[in-house]
């Protein structure tokens, strides 16, 4: 999400920095598993975040889209907003890498964001050092 937030703003302040991430992560996964196949994966993915986070409910998958999410951007708090993108997204890849496996992953996820140190599997470390800059 850090790579997809511009420098000097916050992911809060900015808007829905994981939905920009899915947005550039689902083309690359329809190309990988189809259409369909990103349907699947990320409306499994919904449905998980949604046991977490509330007002993911009143979102839905059309086509591959996240449709409804303009409703739940105007009827919740920043910091909810924040959580559920957060949830949704290690939903969808904690999936990703259970159907094609870690190594995999972390490859299309370097090759998506390669300025990204994907050769640290602790990613908090990183997350750590770039809120000290």
């Amino acid at each position: 999400m850090a790579a997809e937030t511009p420098k000097g703003a916050s992911a809060v302040a900015d808007g829905p920095v994981a939905f920009r991430t899915l947005e550039k992560l689902g083309p690359h996964l329809s190309m990988m598993m189809g259409r369909g196949g990103f349907h699947g994966l990320l409306t499994r993915a919904l449905f998980l975040a949604a046991a977490e986070v509330p007002w993911l409910t009143t979102v839905q998958v059309v086509d591959g889209d996240l449709v409804g999410l303009k409703v739940a951007h105007s009827e919740s708090d920043q910091a909810d907003l924040c959580n559920g993108e957060v949830v949704l997204l290690a939903q969808l890849l904690g999936l990703l890498a259970a159907f094609i496996g870690p190594a995999l992953t972390l490859r299309l996820l370097s090759q998506i964001w390669p300025q990204l140190p994907f050769d640290d599997p602790d990613f908090s470390a990183t997350a750590n050092e770039e809120k000290a800059e």
